[in-house]
């Protein structure tokens, strides 16, 4: 069993998932390749205390770069689509 920041690595703030976010409650995290969906559910469940009702994922593969005159590729990585249930939020930013 993977802890919860082995699973959640990071969220993605960027400016189409901060739309999504707002418009239809859906926030958009990078987590383990091996992580799969329930285990992303419930790390998100505790981790922000709130009631998640789907969750969709996809592998993000690495693009190939130039570094001098070799190539290399940057490693793929996993997205998740998490989507909250009708009233909750999470806030990324929070000021107290």
């Amino acid at each position: 069993m993977r802890t919860l920041t082995e699973v959640i690595r990071r969220p993605i703030i960027s400016e189409k998932s901060t739309a999504l976010a707002e418009v239809a409650g859906r926030y958009a995290f990078e987590v383990a390749v091996q992580a799969n969906k329930q285990e992303i559910k419930d790390a998100v469940q505790r981790l922000f205390n709130v009631k998640v009702c789907d969750v969709r994922t996809m592998i993000m593969h690495g693009k190939v770069k130039r570094v001098g005159k070799f190539e290399t590729k940057r490693s793929n990585w996993k997205k998740a689509l998490v989507t909250l249930a009708e009233g909750q939020k999470i806030d990324f930013f929070e000021t107290k």
